[in-house]
Parts: structure tokens; sequence; C-alpha cells
């Protein structure tokens, strides 16, 4: 089974939606972790909701520190944010590949219905982006 750590800077949102949407749909070739460089105490409620609506519960989730995963060996590391991009060290992890192709920007702001389309959007992305990466990858083994 390959290993995937999604990074941002909050793991607040977008890192933990792209790990959600992994393990539920990708789960039996691919493991999902995410992490954030700066992370908040929060999963944000808006990410929980949007996943809800495709399937996918997070409830449980806890917004957890890159330190956390130093360690750990990864096949891919992606980030998800520019922020995070320019942050993570290049040598995080020796033998993964490294992606900073994932930037998406959901403002993670008061619940309104323009920031809840944002959510929405941003996890039609990363189903959208997923799904074409596990594509190629698995097209190309």
């Amino acid at each position: 089974m390959k290993r995937v750590l999604f990074l941002c800077t909050g793991n607040s949102c977008r890192s933990q939606m792209a790990e959600a949407i992994i393990n539920a749909r990708m789960g039996d070739t691919w493991q999902a972790f995410s992490a954030g460089t700066q992370p908040t105490d929060y999963v944000h409620p808006n990410a929980i909701r949007a996943l809800a609506e495709i399937g996918i519960g997070i409830s449980g989730a806890r917004s957890k520190s890159a330190e956390e995963f130093h360690d750990a060996a990864f096949d891919l590391v992606v980030t998800v944010c520019d922020t995070a991009a320019k942050t993570v060290r290049c040598g995080w992890a020796e033998g993964s590949a490294f992606i900073s192709a994932f930037p998406i920007r959901p403002k993670p702001v008061e619940r309104t219905n323009k920031s809840w389309r944002s959510f929405v959007r941003c996890a039609t992305i990363l189903r959208l982006k997923c799904r074409c990466y596990y594509r190629s990858t698995a097209a190309n083994s």
C-alpha cells in the first residue's frame, strides 16, 4: 500500500479533505495522512460538512502538526497551499515524490453561502485531482 501525506498551513480544511477523500475512495491502494506547518486546534466545520455531503465522515478528525510525521516514510508528499509549499523542506522524506501542484484556496471564514460554496468547490477539485493522479500512476505501473 502506498502512503501519501497532504500538507497545508493550518490542517483545518484542504489537507483534511484530501486525506479523507483518498482514504474513503482509494483506501484499497493508498493510505493518506494530513498535517499542517502551523496547525490550528480544529477542523473547519465547513470542511466536515462539505465532505458529509459526498458521504465522507471526518467528525473525529483533528488538526495535526507536520512534525508528527517528520520521521515517517511516504511515497508521496503533496502540498495543497502555496504557503506550505514554501515552508516545507525539499528533503522532507527521502525517496518520496514531492508535488506542490494542488494549490487550492477556499477561504475558511464565517459560515456564509459564499464561504460554504468555496468548501464544496474545494472538495470537488480535490476529488478530481486525486482521481486524475491515481489514474495516471495506475496507468504507469
